[in-house]
């Protein structure tokens, strides 16, 4: 596909701006859409560029369009669509910084939503393309024909996998994501158990899992997604002999359906980031901007809403976000409404509404093993559930605060095990100091006990291990002095010892407090 395709496609009415011939021949990759002045981080050569212009203010200095026409160049986009929603027309200002910076210039009418463009460019024009890879031939010209004229159509994927089933004779078939869920089956296949498609998913290179026997093995869509958590799978539940052709060549095929999804969901994943943005910043939120932002990404706020962090050890937060929002869709009732994007310094912040926070923890816990499955080792998943938030301009983003510490006493909790952690099981001082950052506690302890860990080194004394059962067992002498074997004389020798050097009274209920958190916070530690 080149740029020039975009203007044959009359219901679009897309009109040329500014562009010469020798550009407009340029090849298309993508299509991306953005409202930031210097979106070059976020955009891939070759892409289409949608911007409603909503950074642009009139009247300001020609050099605001030339900073949005270089990000552009430095990031070796195909050409720019700018929307005449926002200020009646396409500025001669932007005109003339894309001529400087030779981007060809397309200009969307107001009655033209991206959306239209971005199907049109992925189900139209990538369908044709796809159409001209090696496996998709092993499908009949005219089955593929039907096939694509039925995603055009936006018939829906089960509808899509009926004509293949019935055209190419290949057997029931499912389509499935990288955590086992079940998008789409043909008429009379059983939606497959989530364990029995993991097993038969292909893995990647790294992961902890390890390809099984299952029912058959699943093919990869198209050229498969940008993480291990957001591309489809076909599932073929009995794959006839000499059927492998044409199912890979129906998977190539059916990559126009993900391909529409990819975009719808790239389009939520903007909506949502600003959404983070707002809850993560310094300043406080201005409710009136805040419903506008919910309002963007489908959230109501006269609902409940609940808060998540996630990140992933080791990793940057893209792969978190699609591990996330496919973690949600594996745990919430079908339509229910949540949001899943990254700021600006890519912290991954979901917003579900109307849960309940325990039972949303529980689900998340279900489906967790699968996704993690999908990663080495060493990078580990992880997420907290914040409370809910029954006036969200006022609860959110302290919610939101909840909720990463939640994830951090997860992580120092179980740090090889599930990692979801709840802002209400918050509810011991075990499960309080787990949460405060690693190089706090350690110093913490160092500063209450160590004088009590340098004086038994020195001496062969068993002062620490006398605070521990001293406070285990409520203070009591008589039964502290059995569970040590030891006199209850000397157990009180020692507890005047362990007063002295640590400057704590454990007569007092707040000093014995601060020796048993000091104790909590543990050996220093590794996260």
């Amino acid at each position: 596909m080149i740029v020039s395709d975009l203007l044959k496609v009359a219901d679009l009415r897309l009109r040329l701006a500014w562009g010469p011939p020798e550009l407009l021949e340029r090849q298309v990759t993508g299509v991306t859409s953005t409202d930031l002045q210097d979106p070059a981080r976020y955009l891939q050569p070759g892409e289409l560029v949608l911007s409603g212009l909503v950074w642009w203010q009139p009247g300001h200095p020609a050099a605001q369009a030339l900073r949005f026409a270089t990000s552009l160049r430095s990031a070796g986009v195909a050409a720019l669509l700018a929307g005449e929603g926002t200020h009646g027309e396409v500025p001669d200002g932007l005109v003339e910084a894309c001529r400087v910076h030779g981007i060809p210039l397309l200009s969307v009418p107001a009655g033209t939503s991206f959306r239209a463009v971005t199907d049109r460019v992925y189900l139209r024009l990538w369908g044709d393309l796809r159409a001209q890879s090696a496996g998709a031939a092993a499908v009949p010209d005219g089955a593929r024909r039907e096939l694509v004229e039925l995603m055009y159509a936006g018939a829906p994927a089960a509808e899509v996998l009926d004509g293949a089933v019935s055209r190419l004779g290949c057997g029931p078939c499912s389509l499935v994501t990288a955590a086992g869920r079940t998008i789409a089956s043909s008429a009379g296949a059983p939606d497959p158990d989530p364990e029995t498609v993991r097993l038969a998913l292909p893995v990647p290179p790294g992961a902890v899992g390890a390809a099984g026997e299952g029912g058959g093995a699943a093919l990869t869509i198209g050229e498969g997604g940008d993480s291990p958590f957001d591309g489809w799978y076909l599932y073929p539940h009995a794959a006839g002999p000499g059927q492998a052709a044409v199912l890979h060549g129906l998977a190539d095929v059916l990559a126009t359906l993900w391909t529409r999804s990819r975009g719808e969901a790239a389009e939520r994943r903007r909506a949502a980031g600003r959404l983070a943005g707002l809850l993560t910043g310094a300043a406080p939120v201005h409710p009136a901007e805040l419903g506008e932002a919910l309002a963007s990404c489908g959230l109501p706020a006269e609902l409940p809403l609940i808060p998540l962090a996630a990140r992933i050890d080791g990793l940057d937060a893209p792969w978190a976000a699609d591990a996330l929002a496919e973690a949600l869709r594996c745990a919430l009732a079908a339509g229910a409404a949540f949001a899943v994007g990254a700021d600006e310094r890519g912290r991954v912040v979901a917003v579900v509404a109307d849960q309940d926070p325990v039972r949303l923890a529980a689900g998340l816990r279900e489906v967790w093993p699968r996704l993690q499955s999908r990663l080495p080792d060493r990078h580990l998943l992880r997420v907290g559930v914040g409370p809910r938030a029954a006036r969200p301009a006022a609860e959110l983003a302290a919610g939101l605060r909840q909720a990463r510490y939640a994830l951090d006493a997860a992580a120092a909790d179980r740090p090889r095990g599930c990692s979801v952690g709840a802002s209400a099981e918050l509810d011991s001082l075990a499960a309080l100091v787990r949460g405060i950052p690693a190089e706090v506690a350690d110093a913490f302890r160092r500063r209450l006990l160590d004088p009590l860990t340098e004086h038994d080194r020195h001496t062969g004394g068993a002062l620490l291990a006398t605070l521990v059962t001293f406070l285990d067992h409520d203070c009591s002498w008589a039964r502290s002095a059995e569970a040590l074997h030891v006199h209850v004389n000397t157990v009180h020798y020692r507890v005047r010892r362990i007063e002295e050097l640590t400057d704590r009274d454990l007569g007092r209920l707040d000093d014995r407090l601060d020796l048993r958190a000091a104790l909590l916070c543990g050996p220093p530690r590794e996260r």
